[in-house]
């Protein structure tokens, strides 16, 4: 794909690692996710970002475990790349607001920059809309942390509605809502994320699109439809680029999926183009030189 690259370093605002020696990723489950069932950790990732351009990347939770955030945050504070960790904790306990104090007294703790639940895996369509939930997304306002959105396009009326209800706080969307790109179906996706986009207190990632692709044999043009949509929805400067490694390594390296994104934005002037690949990550999660 190869193609030109501007100016850096940017900011991969989505990426993962973990370690099936200390913990079992229990989602990693069945055949097509076989690939993964190893361990995935900042060593593999920094030549790769290193190579793309990456200066800094924010580190993001994958299973509901208390430990992990703790283990992530320790990780960014060893780290030169790391510049921000999204965690998790228990969005319907009554003490969110005494967990995050503590998480931030912990080593690492200044780059908690985020909180995400796996709202995806919630039955209820409304689980963002819960008084207990409502609550506890209060707390992860007045601790100044954004919140991820990792949710499959049927919950993106409930995000934009939590997003009403919350003002003050950062919804950060991952991977678009999670289009079905492979069947090249459109709505009522779009519908739902512009109506997303239109709460001013959004950002979208630009993520995870090669995944929810053909992984055989994905092109730009397939995910052009959906890059276009999010574009503009929310415009550049409220749009970020994140890599989804090392799930994204399902279908395609890490420098791939860089240049996919570039091609995807390759209309965009040069102060637009670096929202996208650092400065709306920056803002949003208020990592340095934002």
């Amino acid at each position: 794909m190869n193609a030109p690259r501007g100016t850096g370093p940017y900011v991969d605002a989505h990426h993962h690692v973990w370690d099936l020696s200390a913990r079992d990723q229990d989602w990693l489950a069945g055949a097509a996710l076989a690939p993964l069932r190893r361990n995935f950790t900042l060593t593999d990732l920094a030549p790769e970002a290193r190579a793309a351009g990456v200066g800094a990347t924010v580190l993001v939770q994958t299973v509901t475990v208390a430990d992990e955030t703790p283990e992530f945050l320790a990780l960014a504070a060893d780290s030169d790349l790391v510049a921000g960790v999204v965690g998790r904790t228990d969005l319907t306990r009554p003490d969110v607001a005494d967990t995050l104090a503590r998480l931030r007294e912990l080593p690492g703790g200044r780059r908690l920059v985020g909180i995400r639940h796996q709202v995806q895996g919630e039955r209820d369509p409304e689980w963002l809309l819960r008084p207990d939930v409502r609550r506890g997304l209060a707390a992860v306002a007045d601790a100044g942390l954004a919140h991820d959105l990792v949710v499959l396009p049927h919950q993106l009326p409930s995000c934009a509605r939590a997003a009403a209800d919350h003002p003050g706080l950062t919804f950060v969307l991952d991977h678009l809502g999670k289009p079905p790109i492979a069947s090249g179906v459109l709505e009522p996706w779009a519908s739902a994320v512009r109506a997303l986009a239109a709460r001013p207190n959004t950002v979208c990632k630009l993520s995870g699109m090669v995944t929810e692709a053909d992984h055989a044999q994905w092109t730009v043009d397939d995910l052009r439809p959906y890059a276009d949509t999010v574009l503009h929805a929310f415009g550049p400067e409220r749009l970020m680029f994140g890599s989804d490694w090392p799930v994204s390594l399902l279908a395609a390296p890490y420098g791939a999926v860089l240049d996919a994104a570039e091609l995807l934005t390759r209309s965009l002037g040069a102060d637009a183009h670096a929202e996208v690949f650092a400065g709306t990550a920056r803002r949003a999660y208020g990592l340095p030189g934002g």
